[in-house]
């Protein structure tokens, strides 16, 4: 029920009595005082439990969320190292299993292409798919190890391919079919898969957008590809194939077998599942290699007691593949909830599409991001109005800071009963470390707490704990879905300093946070985007925060500029169309930020740009534009949606003086 208004001590929302009491999270809890005999009444203290018992703790959620395999008599070995801790060393699982737990008629996937393509998949069809699919990979040579890699949109040929691969021990690795030629072969060309699997082309906008044509070159480059499959889409699957080296179409692949029952290979809990790449704006991304039971039990502790999935629930991602949390998606099958799979435009052909496609499917889990609430804040949308999101239980947003106007928007103009959770983590963890707690209060602008598991803290720059104050996001103990290693790295050096050369064993994340009066967390943006005006560290969420309340900025991007041996603070805004820069909203903006935030925030310079860079996930990308701004090369352009956006920021006349 919503509570209050905006103080900072009175919640935006609390759940009833009845719904914590029905929630996973507390029959967990309940489970877990049966099991060790002890009487832990709330999350905040099973979290304290769950990291000075870890062994136990992560046994337990292995107990209760039913996990398929062997644990082994070993929890827990070298527990204290990090890196160096290795969970259930004795356990053996696969990962595909435990997600294909059902087989019957009910509905496993709904598939959105835009208004072009529905499709839809009972367990026992996907079951079938996987089967056909697993039998074909094994005829093409596949076993454990081998890399299988795909450029392909969100849909449930997909997420198929992934569980064959995963049920014969192989590896994983996907990206977007928007990627360009350069993209694909920096992250690909390092793993050297054995198969590559893309599509004929995507929908976007309403455009028709085939990649036959760059499909070629990019094969041409991976000498490990022994096969090439193309999956129909746009109704070119064939005739792409015939055009590509040691292709056939998905169709022809699978065409010679029939669906039996999927065989598992039993494979040790730290066996690769996935490669996933860094987004790669400050050079080449780096391989992270997860594991397959890392993934699979941090996966279902988040979905099972911080979000509350159940059995049929009806999960939805909008995501593309090229982003942690389509793989986190995926992982909702081993929750047996159905996904809601979209791809294309979430404004396409209308700006309400995901809210429709929310009432006409049951929607229960509604995932976005901060930037697509402030569009539709933006836009003026009012679902709450237009549409009946009676199914919706939670909405979670990731991939940058949500306002506090955001929290506002999503209580006030879509659902007022209705769990938000904020979330953060990453593609180097492949999960959260701080999200929502289905039990708890949410407060305006933050993030409910750590989660279960995690020995998440912020630090001051001299390793000392903080709190109510701004400092480094770290995790001081072991936890499953750290990485297995990053792929080309035989010694370990680059993943080592990649997280823990700041704070030897210790966790590094490389956001800039801070702990709350609550107990929450909230996000500034990450460390090395920080901007560091006279010393004083300010992140850039909190400019953000503040700038994008004013109706005429549609976003903006905010950098440190060197310059006069110190560093000002840049700021650049997109403007809603017919919107000039002028005085006034120049005054505006300086406000805005001086009375939200605070002078020190305030930019020295304020300019109107017709477009800001950002990745393939959708995340601005900061480091890009500093670099480009002081005259630097940015190294991998491929990583980027919209490259051409750069030069927008190139010598500009403003910046000189």
């Amino acid at each position: 029920m919503p509570v209050g208004e905006n103080a900072l001590d009175s919640p935006l929302w609390r759940p009833s009595p009845e719904r914590i009491a029905a929630s996973d999270l507390m029959r967990f809890i309940g489970f877990v005082n049966e099991r060790e005999g002890l009487s832990l009444r709330t999350s905040r203290e099973l979290h304290a439990w769950s990291i000075v018992r870890p062994g136990l703790f992560w046994s337990a959620v292995w107990d209760f969320c039913g996990i398929r395999g062997e644990k082994g008599r070993n929890l827990l070995t070298e527990g204290e190292r990090m890196p160096g801790a290795r969970f259930f060393p004795d356990a053996r699982l696969n990962f595909a299993e435990n997600l294909l737990s059902r087989s019957d008629a009910r509905t496993a996937i709904v598939f959105r292409g835009e208004d072009k393509v529905e499709k839809r998949l009972t367990w026992a069809e996907l079951n079938g798919l996987v089967s056909r699919l697993q039998q074909a990979l094994r005829e093409a040579g596949v076993t454990a190890g081998d890399r299988v890699a795909a450029m392909m949109p969100n849909m449930p040929e997909t997420i198929a391919g992934m569980l064959a691969t995963a049920s014969l021990g192989a590896v994983w690795s996907s990206c977007s079919p928007d990627f360009g030629e350069r993209g694909v072969l920096d992250r690909f060309g390092q793993i050297a898969p054995k198969i590559f699997i893309a599509c004929d082309g995507y929908h976007y906008a309403g455009k028709r957008l085939p990649i036959g044509d760059k499909l070629q070159p990019i094969l041409r480059q991976l000498p490990s590809v022994t096969k090439a499959v193309i999956v129909d889409y746009l109704g070119e699957a064939e005739t792409v194939a015939t055009r590509l080296p040691n292709a056939t179409s998905f169709a022809r692949l699978i065409g010679p077998y029939g669906a039996r029952p999927v065989t598992y290979e039993m494979l040790p809990f730290g066996h690769p599942l996935c490669i996933l790449f860094s987004s790669g704006t400050t050079g080449v991304p780096k391989c992270i290699v997860h594991s397959a039971g890392g993934t699979l039990i941090q996966h279902l502790k988040e979905h099972r007691l911080h979000c509350d999935i159940r059995p049929d629930d009806r999960v939805f991602y909008f995501t593309t593949c090229g982003w942690m949390m389509w793989n986190w998606l995926v992982s909702a099958l081993a929750s047996q909830a159905t996904l809601l799979l979209f791809d294309g435009s979430p404004f396409h052909p209308r700006e309400s599409v995901l809210f429709d496609y929310a009432d006409a499917e049951g929607m229960t889990l509604f995932g976005t991001s901060a930037k697509y609430i402030d569009a539709c804040r933006k836009a003026g949308l009012t679902p709450r109005r237009t549409h009946n999101l009676a199914s919706v239980r939670l909405i979670t947003s990731t991939g940058s800071p949500l306002a506090p106007d955001g929290f506002d928007y999503v209580y006030h103009e879509i659902k007022p009963d209705v769990h938000l959770a904020s979330i953060s983590g990453g593609t180097d963890i492949v999960s959260c470390f701080v999200l929502g707690d289905p039990t708890a209060p949410v407060y305006r602008g933050e993030i409910q707490g750590p989660g279960l598991g995690l020995a998440v803290d912020v630090w001051s720059d001299e390793g000392r704990p903080l709190r109510l104050a701004k400092g480094e996001l770290v995790c001081t103990k072991p936890f499953p879905s750290m990485p297995v290693a990053f792929w080309n790295d035989p010694d370990g050096r680059k993943y080592r300093a990649a997280y823990f050369e700041r704070f030897p064993g210790v966790w590094c994340h490389g956001d800039f946070a801070e702990w709350t009066r609550h107990d929450g967390m909230i996000i500034y943006g990450r460390s090395d985007a920080t901007l560091n005006p006279g010393g004083v560290r300010i992140g850039t969420a909190e400019l953000y925060a503040q700038v994008e309340r004013i109706p005429e900025v549609l976003e903006a991007i905010a950098i440190g500029q060197d310059f006069d041996n110190d560093v000002r603070i840049i700021l650049f805004v997109r403007l809603k169309s017919g919107v000039a820069l002028d005085e006034g909203l120049l005054r505006q903006i300086k406000s805005e930020i001086r009375r939200g935030a605070s002078p020190r925030h305030v930019p020295a310079k304020v300019i109107a740009v017709a477009d800001i860079p950002r990745t393939k996930s959708g995340k601005i990308t900061e480091l890009a534009v500093r670099d480009v701004v002081h005259g630097r090369e940015v190294k991998n352009k491929e990583a980027l949606l919209n490259p051409e956006a750069l030069d927008l920021y190139r010598d500009l006349p403003e910046l000189q003086n």
